[in-house]
């Protein structure tokens, strides 16, 4: 497995890390705790370092399965998780955001016992705070920095005044945003900031909640649990017309012979050196397909096929349900 370095900073991990949420949280059902550990352990085995997990998966049970399955090799990888959440420890239910500077090391404190761990490696704010200058979640960070609980900072879906604003207090060592064949907008604007303050990329979704690996049709259901039921893009209709991105992937894939799974991922390591996808999965071979995706080269030959694809399909449907889109980009 190859290793990259998170911007500026001195955290390197492996070229590609693992999104553990999907075992508990979010698709379905929660896997059996074994199956979750074993699956964890896997990554382990082939070369993957970067972990992420965050206290609302579950929530609190996919920090317990993470911390549970990563702690013969706690030496060897990086655990990243996140805190923003207003959680009610009796029932679990979200009441909002929070990111209090008090409120942020109560979580630390809760996440490391989760962890069963004494520092956590990459702590982000999960979503952006409103009613909380970003100065003041920093500060909180950097106090649990110099106390030797977190190693570094991190934001998620955060816009760039406030990464410039957050990264003037503590330097921040990666962004966590959505970012793939199918969701381009941090290309925008977000991306160049990263480039410039040398901040490492996160993509989460990078196979597009599993659209790009070519396994979803119109006609596939989901369970009831399952998060993709609200999603926009999800749509049956959505589903139909965003399908002929996947066939013209799938075209390439063929020709290279490799899967579109792995052409998506090879496409995002490909954009920048500093970039290091997080797929999840909860099945090995789909694990071990993703894995494989590092090894894949791509030409500037290939990569301007895939921007012609991308430019000649419309993708339909917003990525989230109007109450969840609120939260991203602040």
């Amino acid at each position: 497995m190859q290793k990259r370095k998170l911007g500026n900073s001195n955290l390197e991990v492996s070229s590609l890390g693992l999104g553990c949420m999907g075992l508990s949280f979010g698709y379905g059902p929660a896997v059996e705790q074994q199956q979750g550990i074993a699956l964890i352990r896997s990554a382990v085995e082939r070369g993957v370092t970067l972990f992420d997990t965050a206290e609302v998966y579950g929530p609190f049970t996919n920090e317990e399965l993470v911390g549970e399955a990563l702690a013969p090799f706690r030496a060897q990888v990086v655990i990243a998780t996140k805190f923003g959440f207003d959680i009610d420890p009796a029932t679990g239910a979200q009441r909002g955001l929070n990111s209090r500077p008090e409120h942020i090391k109560e979580v630390a404190e809760a996440s490391l016992k989760r962890l069963r761990t004494d520092v956590i490696d990459l702590f982000y704010q999960h979503r952006v705070d409103p009613n909380v200058p970003i100065e003041d979640v920093a500060g909180a960070v950097k106090d649990l920095i110099a106390a030797g609980k977190v190693r570094h900072f991190g934001l998620s879906e955060a816009g760039v005044q406030t990464i410039r604003r957050a990264h003037a207090v503590q330097p921040v060592t990666a962004l966590q945003s959505e970012y793939s064949l199918w969701w381009r907008e941090p290309e925008q604007e977000v991306l160049p900031v990263l480039d410039e303050l040398g901040i490492g990329l996160i993509p989460y979704s990078p196979l597009g909640k599993g659209f790009l690996t070519g396994a979803i049709t119109e006609s596939t259901t989901f369970d009831k649990s399952d998060f993709r039921n609200v999603v926009p893009r999800f749509a049956p209709e959505a589903r139909k017309a965003n399908q002929a991105l996947v066939d013209l992937l799938g075209k390439i894939a063929a020709r290279k012979k490799v899967t579109p799974a792995q052409i998506a991922l090879a496409w995002l390591l490909a954009q920048k050196p500093w970039i290091v996808p997080i797929p999840g999965t909860t099945k090995l071979h789909r694990l071990e397909e993703n894995v494989g995706a590092v090894d894949v080269e791509l030409t500037s030959g290939d990569l301007g096929e895939i921007g012609s694809v991308l430019s000649a399909v419309a993708v339909q449907g917003a990525r989230y349900p109007e109450h969840l889109q609120q939260l991203v980009g602040r």
